[in-house]
């Protein structure tokens, strides 16, 4: 069953689905009429132990649906969370289909709003608004499809390493191994509305024309799905990364001489990981020629050198100081130049 919407008002507080009060999260909801084939797709899974609490975050799209009910399948006490950004009209019905699945499941529905502006960027903003009133540690419905989707997307950006392993599987996105198939086979073996975003068909949206247009022409070229292709490279891409952070962890990165004699790979994980860690980039990773400029900070080739925001690095007495511009103070730690 599939639903663009539904009809009706939708209170944006938080709510307890089903009818006879507040349910018991106290044990593992695992209702009897969950059939075999989805316990046997949750056992796949790497969902958290069973009788773990959970929060799903569940849009009523197929793939929440879907990880919302192998969570429970797999044992755990879930309870779902819907984000309504109030961008198209009848967006704030979508919470009766989670509701309707809550219902049939046994969880707890949380219903909650946020408010995205108009403008540009508008689906990193509503990604940002959204994960601003989710838990930290809320479980999301990305699927190896998403994880495809996104290391194109970032190839196009001009990704470094880190942005070949996006959206790894784990407790977190435990479904991130599956197909899109899959969830949506969940879905019709429970019998779920389903809700479908209008906006996921939008050529405007660089990542629809990837799932569109760039993904099945690369299928065609290769003759052969190439989801599990990437995927792979992903996984690959990951250990590597994950190997140069935890060696950059070691590095006293503030040191010019220790800096300056690394490779160069581990001389950018680590000068990335310290300006992350600082905020440096609000989020997102600072391009490889900015990396570039702080290692000729520490070679003593300049004394200092601009980065994004305002941000500045200077060498002085053979260390590195970070200071943000007009900043009475230094990073803590930092020295004085």
């Amino acid at each position: 069953m599939t639903a663009a919407a539904l009809s009706g008002s939708s209170d944006p507080s938080p709510s307890n689905a089903g009818t006879g009060g507040p349910l018991d999260l106290t044990r593992p909801a695992v209702p009897v009429d969950l059939p075999a084939e989805v316990r046997a797709l949750a056992s796949t899974c790497p969902f958290p132990d069973p009788g773990t609490e959970v929060s799903c975050a569940v849009s009523g799209g197929a793939d929440s649906l879907a990880l919302l009910t192998l969570a429970v399948a797999a044992g755990c006490r879930a309870r779902a969370i819907h984000v309504d950004h109030g961008l198209r009209a009848g967006s704030a019905d979508e919470v009766r289909v989670v509701e309707a699945a809550g219902r049939r499941l046994g969880v707890a529905v949380e219903a909650l709003r946020v408010t995205v502006e108009p403008g540009p960027n508008l689906e990193a903003r509503a990604r940002t608004a959204r994960y601003g009133v989710l838990p930290t540690d809320v479980l999301t419905g990305h699927t190896a499809d998403d994880r495809a989707e996104t290391i194109l997307l970032n190839l196009l950006r001009g990704a470094g390493l880190g942005g070949l392993a996006p959206l790894p599987p784990g407790n977190r996105r435990p479904i991130a191994g599956l197909r899109r198939t899959d969830t949506e086979r969940v879905c019709d073996l429970m019998d779920f509305e389903v809700v479908h975003d209008p906006s996921n068909l939008d050529p405007v949206h660089r990542r629809n024309r990837i799932r569109h247009e760039l993904l099945p022409l690369a299928a065609d070229i290769a003759g052969r799905d190439v989801v599990p292709l990437l995927t792979r490279t992903a996984d690959v891409a990951g250990e590597v990364d994950r190997w140069l952070d935890e060696q950059a962890a070691t590095v006293d990165v503030r040191s010019a001489k220790e800096l300056a004699g690394l490779p160069r790979p581990l001389a950018h994980a680590a000068v990335r990981r310290w300006l992350a860690e600082v905020g440096v980039g609000d989020g997102y990773p600072v391009d490889r020629a900015a990396l570039d400029r702080v290692l000729a900070v520490a070679r003593g080739d300049v004394v200092a050198t601009e980065l994004v925001g305002g941000w500045r690095v200077a060498r002085s007495r053979g260390r590195l100081s970070l200071s943000e511009a007009n900043a009475v103070n230094l990073v803590e730690g930092s020295e004085p130049i």
